[in-house]
């Protein structure tokens, strides 16, 4: 046995050890994660530990909520890159709807059979009241990625299996619809599962039509401090918590003042938002007025500055790139800084935070952030070219993505 495939065992033993103990009523606290702890507490007070699958709803109900919906649309579209994906890693792929219902599943041959026997099929509850512990509901219920190993699953039905499953989101509205899960047996447990989830995750999200979520009327609360600029991709403003509500050019000048913490005379903010166009100083000053509104009086200026802790992601991303960790800096580059932006600065550094992701990863092109760098920047093949000759890619779990985003974009 191989050292990897002995930690892994050790990995199974140690879990079922934990687990054992917990439904034996000897406690595991310090043998199993937090998250997973609480789960199965949850799990604990509503399922047997010998449940032999998941309840089904009901089959026509949930035909008429996948039917026409925007999840069905968005997995039709990218249905060809999740069959070969589950094919060629013999996986399950499952897609849920908000409640942990399962939609829609596509399965290798011996995971397809494994998850029939255990209802893990359109209609299947995996909610963890409903079945137990499993990845699906943690991603769902914590909006964020989780997996589940072997034993970590409350139900021992699944014991045998490994479960890595990532939100999806509406990109317009942040409203989660649901997640998307990998399924195998535990003994294929590989560091890149999760990895993988998150981008068929972003997959289906890119692929969603038209938001069918009405944007929220009230600004949203969270609990982040200061001034939370996302520029990539979107543009979203968010003080103290509170979603600001900012036309185009509100939100290019803050972005300006954000990205510039020494502060900017009234002239270089000017020649920064409008370039050659002939837009008088008053019209600035207006736009300036209505954001020091808006953030309580915290700009000051002589020079304009922004007086409040202030966090960007282009500076995220930036910083990430500095240290050498290109996968994380993919992961948070969302685009293109203010699409359809003309000011002559923000174009600027738009292009430079585009140009350093690239070479970045041309200079080390890890293949889950090629993929995640694809979706945003389909038409560059030279990337996905340099990635797929480096070493060991083509034994990599997403290297037959790859190789389809590379057909896809010579057609």
């Amino acid at each position: 046995m191989g050292s990897a495939s002995s930690e892994l065992h050790t990995r199974r033993v140690d879990a079922v050890r934990a687990w054992t103990s917990f439904v034996d009523g000897e406690g595991a606290q310090s043998a199993v994660r937090p998250e997973i702890l609480s789960s199965w507490a949850r799990s604990g007070a509503r399922v047997s530990p010998d449940v032999r699958e998941a309840p089904l709803a009901d089959e026509s109900e949930t035909a008429s909520i996948w039917s026409g919906s925007p999840l069905q649309t968005a997995v039709e579209r990218v249905e060809s890159d999740l069959r070969r994906t589950a094919e060629d890693g013999d996986l399950v792929i499952a897609v849920t709807d908000p409640q942990t219902r399962v939609l829609w599943t596509y399965g290798g041959r011996v995971m397809r059979r494994k998850a029939e026997q255990v209802n893990f099929v359109p209609g299947g509850r995996w909610d963890d009241e409903s079945v137990g512990t499993n990845a699906l509901d943690l991603a769902n219920r914590h909006g964020t990625p989780s997996m589940v190993f072997s034993a970590e699953h409350y139900a021992s039905i699944v014991h045998s299996w490994v479960c890595w499953a990532a939100p999806v989101r509406d990109p317009a509205t942040g409203v989660q619809l649901g997640v998307l899960d990998l399924s195998t047996t535990w003994d294929r447990t590989h560091p890149i599962g999760l990895a993988t989830a998150r981008v068929m995750a972003r997959l289906i999200e890119q692929a969603l039509p038209a938001s069918a979520h009405p944007l929220p009327e009230a600004p949203e609360e969270t609990g982040d401090p200061g001034l939370v600029l996302t520029l990539l991709g979107q543009a979203e403003t968010r003080f103290d918590g509170q979603r600001l509500l900012l036309n185009r050019r509100q939100s290019e000048i803050l972005a300006l003042l954000a990205l510039h913490p020494q502060g900017l005379s009234l002239e270089q903010l000017h020649a920064m938002v409008y370039g050659d166009h002939a837009v008088t100083f008053s019209t600035l000053k207006a736009e300036v007025s209505h954001l020091r509104h808006a953030l309580g009086g915290q700009l000051s200026s002589r020079p304009y500055r922004l007086q409040m802790p202030v966090h960007t992601d282009v500076d995220h991303v930036l910083s990430l790139l500095r240290r050498g960790h290109v996968g994380a800096a993919v992961e948070a580059y969302g685009g293109d800084l203010l699409p359809g932006t003309d000011s002559p600065a923000l174009q600027e550094m738009g292009e430079y935070v585009a140009v350093a992701v690239r070479e970045a990863l041309l200079a080390r092109p890890e293949p889950e952030a090629v993929v995640r760098y694809s979706e945003l920047a389909p038409y560059d093949t030279e990337v996905v070219e340099a990635c797929l000759a480096a070493p060991g890619t083509l034994a990599h779990p997403v290297a037959a993505l790859l190789k389809g985003r590379l057909a896809a974009a010579n057609r």
